[in-house]
């Protein structure tokens, strides 16, 4: 096959030109990529070399974050089983458990936790002597009759 000069001519023309614009092209891709790599410099900062690397670093971070929670959650759920077990519910009732003594002398204190488990503690006053009492409740049941007095410190403490 043979050409002419003019269609060489016109073929090496359209080369350099096709050459030209495909420089021309990488040129704009280049500046492009360079102005998203001094806004990620901006975003990132740091001295992080780009987004992937400072993603990298914030996935290590958050997976620290994930553990630290956990770790306060473990601790929270220990408090709360330590605090369920604490008597800190607690209300006192005063009362005249004979009617010759006046000003209230007598009381039923309860003591319990979460669980309505603890003690009723009651000391009833008489004219010339004392008495005190304690009665043992497990999930509000007591292992001997509550008074009305006694029971309405249990309920009192609960808040019911």
């Amino acid at each position: 096959m043979h050409l002419s000069a003019t269609t060489a001519a016109a073929i090496g023309v359209a080369g350099c030109a096709g050459g030209l614009a495909a420089l021309a092209l990488a040129y704009v891709a280049w500046t492009k990529v360079r102005r998203v790599r001094e806004a990620q410099k901006v975003i990132v900062a740091g001295g992080r070399r780009d987004l992937v690397e400072f993603s990298i670093s914030l996935q290590a971070r958050i997976d620290d974050l994930h553990r630290a929670v956990d770790e306060v959650a473990a601790s929270l759920a220990r408090v709360d089983r330590r605090v369920d077990g604490a008597m800190s519910n607690t209300a006192i009732v005063r009362y005249d458990a004979y009617e010759d003594t006046g000003g209230h002398q007598s009381a039923s204190l309860a003591l319990l936790d979460g669980a309505r488990s603890g003690v009723v503690i009651t000391a009833i006053q008489g004219r010339d002597y004392a008495r005190i009492y304690m009665k043992e409740l497990d999930r509000g049941k007591a292992s001997v009759a509550l008074s009305p007095e006694e029971q309405e410190a249990v309920e009192r403490a609960m808040g019911r």
